[in-house]
């Protein structure tokens, strides 16, 4: 029995409000509280946080209670909960709230290593409560339109470009885990087939970690792919191009337009068209669904299974023997990134 009187299957009391909490209070969950301040349905209990700043910051956008502690919020009485802190408190916090009874969402990646991701969903599954992973690309429309165009096909490639500015915010990961990990995790979403084959080229160029990554995969279905990702572009993009036996499909995240060619002719020409993109608010659209798996007890959208898999491909580009990854000279006006 959770904290407002629901239970997995208790549809009798389906409509009750819900109570969550938010663990984390940077960027991502500060953003988290600000959605599920003004979902229907939904009672947002408070948002924990060591640091005073960002207490103080996420009142301000979500006019909620606030924590220093985890403790604090679990007291306080919640269902679920999701959990944006650092990646290395993912495994702690996670199971402590699991504990409780309590439905998580996790956001990606799931946590610092395969084996404690694990750990993470061996023990909801023991408990018998809802895990997600907030892999929040797949929730945007045009990754969702061009998941729609994949129906039916037969995949042959996916490229996908995911580059930017070295980020303002301190991180103790490179773009492998930052970033190429959402794109892991679309590769096996759009092939619905497990990555078997890793050919990874990585560099550092201006951070301690790696900040440009060059990954090929194969999967088991036989699908060709290629993710390309840097901290070294000046500005974002977010690209994806799939090829199939009959089709052509490219899109661009950000802009969200998604165009598909079709109809090829032996002369060279084809037929092309704009498909539609929706507009929902991608982390949105997200927690509504942690939320309907939470009140329903159906398969969350992203699993705990899924976001370990993602996680372990993303390690795997990252065991290479040390001293392998190349270290470009760093001179000029980019060295003062790091």
């Amino acid at each position: 029995m959770t904290a407002s009187g629901l239970t997995k299957n208790d549809n009798a009391k389906v409509e009750a409000p819900l109570r969550l909490g938010v663990i984390g209070a940077g960027v991502m969950g500060s953003n988290h509280a600000r959605v599920l301040a003004g979902l229907p349905g939904v009672v947002l209990i408070g948002v924990v946080d060591p640091l005073a700043e960002n207490r103080k910051r996420v009142t301000e956008m979500a006019s909620c209670p606030t924590f220093a502690s985890v403790d604090e919020l679990l007291d306080a009485g919640i269902d679920a909960v999701t959990i944006a802190a650092p990646t290395h408190l993912h495994r702690d916090v996670a199971l402590a709230c699991i504990a409780r009874k309590i439905h998580v969402l996790v956001e990606k990646p799931i946590a610092s290593t395969g084996e404690e991701g694990h750990e993470i969903v061996n023990a909801a599954r023991a408990a018998g409560v809802t895990l997600m992973v907030g892999h929040v690309e797949r929730f945007n429309p045009a990754v969702a339109a061009i998941k729609q165009a994949l129906k039916g096909e037969e995949i042959l490639s996916i490229g996908i470009t995911r580059v930017g500015p070295f980020p303002p915010r301190m991180s103790n990961v490179g773009v492998v885990i930052d970033l190429a990990v959402h794109d892991i995790d679309l590769i096996r979403w759009f092939t619905d087939s497990d990555i078997i084959d890793v050919q990874p080229q990585l560099a550092s160029a201006v951070a301690e970690r790696e900040d440009i990554a060059l990954l090929q995969f194969r999967t088991a279905s036989g699908v060709l792919a290629h993710i390309n990702t840097n901290w070294l572009t000046p500005f974002k993009a977010r690209n994806v191009t799939v090829a199939t036996r009959d089709k052509y499909v490219q899109g661009d995240l950000l802009t969200r337009q998604v165009t598909e060619c079709f109809g090829f002719q032996r002369d060279g020409s084809y037929s092309m068209r704009h498909l539609s993109v929706g507009h929902d608010e991608p982390l949105r659209a997200e927690l509504m669904a942690f939320i309907k798996a939470v009140r329903t007890g159906d398969v969350p959208a992203v699993t705990g299974e899924e976001g370990v898999a993602s996680l372990e491909i993303a390690i795997k580009c990252l065991d290479v023997p040390p001293g392998s990854i190349a270290q470009p000279q760093r001179k000029g006006p980019r060295a003062v990134a790091s």
